[in-house]
Protein backbone atom coordinates (compact mmCIF):
# COMPACT_ATOMS: atom_id res chain seq x y z
CA UNK A 1 0.00 0.00 0.00
CA UNK A 2 2.53 2.59 0.56
CA UNK A 3 3.95 2.12 -2.71
CA UNK A 4 0.90 2.80 -4.08
CA UNK A 5 0.67 5.92 -2.26
CA UNK A 6 4.19 6.43 -3.57
CA UNK A 7 3.46 6.29 -6.93
CA UNK A 8 0.40 8.42 -6.83
CA UNK A 9 2.50 10.95 -5.11
CA UNK A 10 4.72 10.47 -8.05
CA UNK A 11 2.17 10.89 -10.61
CA UNK A 12 1.02 13.80 -8.95
CA UNK A 13 4.16 15.65 -8.77
CA UNK A 14 4.58 15.26 -12.55
CA UNK A 15 1.12 16.60 -12.80
CA UNK A 16 1.90 19.52 -11.41
CA UNK A 17 5.39 19.81 -12.69
CA UNK A 18 4.12 19.03 -16.59
CA UNK A 19 1.10 21.80 -15.34
CA UNK A 20 3.98 24.05 -13.86
CA UNK A 21 5.88 24.44 -17.38
CA UNK A 22 3.51 24.50 -19.45
CA UNK A 23 1.88 27.90 -17.74
CA UNK A 24 5.69 28.80 -17.50
CA UNK A 25 5.95 28.23 -21.13
CA UNK A 26 2.35 30.05 -22.30
CA UNK A 27 4.00 32.95 -20.11
CA UNK A 28 7.28 32.99 -21.60
CA UNK A 29 5.39 32.60 -25.05
CA UNK A 30 3.52 35.46 -24.29
CA UNK A 31 6.06 38.13 -23.00
CA UNK A 32 8.39 36.93 -25.87
CA UNK A 33 5.05 37.78 -28.32
CA UNK A 34 4.69 41.27 -26.35
CA UNK A 35 7.99 42.29 -26.96
CA UNK A 36 7.98 41.64 -30.28
CA UNK A 37 4.89 43.90 -31.15
CA UNK A 38 7.07 46.67 -29.38
CA UNK A 39 9.77 46.17 -31.27
CA UNK A 40 7.39 46.24 -34.64
CA UNK A 41 6.00 49.75 -33.12
CA UNK A 42 9.34 50.83 -32.63
CA UNK A 43 10.59 50.06 -36.06
CA UNK A 44 7.76 51.99 -37.05
CA UNK A 45 8.39 54.89 -35.29
CA UNK A 46 12.11 54.89 -36.42
CA UNK A 47 11.12 54.62 -39.99
CA UNK A 48 8.67 57.95 -39.60
CA UNK A 49 11.35 59.78 -37.94
CA UNK A 50 14.04 59.01 -40.67
CA UNK A 51 11.03 59.82 -43.43
CA UNK A 52 10.67 63.18 -41.52
CA UNK A 53 14.56 63.70 -41.33
CA UNK A 54 15.16 62.66 -45.12
CA UNK A 55 12.42 65.49 -46.10
CA UNK A 56 14.06 67.64 -43.65
CA UNK A 57 17.33 66.99 -45.20
CA UNK A 58 15.55 67.62 -48.46
CA UNK A 59 14.58 71.05 -47.90
CA UNK A 60 17.78 72.37 -46.37
CA UNK A 61 19.65 70.91 -49.01
CA UNK A 62 17.50 73.01 -51.48
CA UNK A 63 17.61 76.13 -49.53
CA UNK A 64 21.37 75.89 -49.35
CA UNK A 65 21.40 75.36 -53.18
CA UNK A 66 18.65 78.97 -53.85
CA UNK A 67 21.84 80.21 -51.08
CA UNK A 68 24.04 80.01 -53.03
CA UNK A 69 22.40 81.33 -56.40
CA UNK A 70 21.37 84.84 -54.54
CA UNK A 71 25.51 84.53 -52.88
CA UNK A 72 26.58 84.83 -56.45
CA UNK A 73 24.29 87.94 -56.95
CA UNK A 74 24.89 89.59 -53.67
CA UNK A 75 29.29 89.12 -54.22
CA UNK A 76 28.75 91.49 -56.95
CA UNK A 77 28.73 95.15 -56.35
CA UNK A 78 25.43 95.59 -58.05
CA UNK A 79 23.98 93.23 -56.26
CA UNK A 80 24.96 94.70 -52.52
CA UNK A 81 23.94 98.24 -54.04
CA UNK A 82 20.39 96.80 -54.97
CA UNK A 83 20.31 94.93 -51.28
CA UNK A 84 21.29 97.96 -49.47
CA UNK A 85 18.49 99.77 -50.94
CA UNK A 86 15.96 97.11 -50.16
CA UNK A 87 17.13 97.43 -46.83
CA UNK A 88 16.37 101.03 -47.08
CA UNK A 89 19.92 102.14 -47.50
CA UNK A 90 19.64 106.27 -48.99
CA UNK A 91 22.47 107.21 -51.33
CA UNK A 92 24.22 110.59 -51.09
CA UNK A 93 22.55 111.69 -53.84
CA UNK A 94 19.19 111.17 -52.35
CA UNK A 95 17.98 108.79 -55.00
Amino acid sequence: MAKRQGSSLSEEKFKKIAVGGTVAGVLLFLCLFVILIVQFVQIGVRKKIEAELDREKARYEQLIAEGHSQLEIYETEQGLYELALKYGWITPSGK
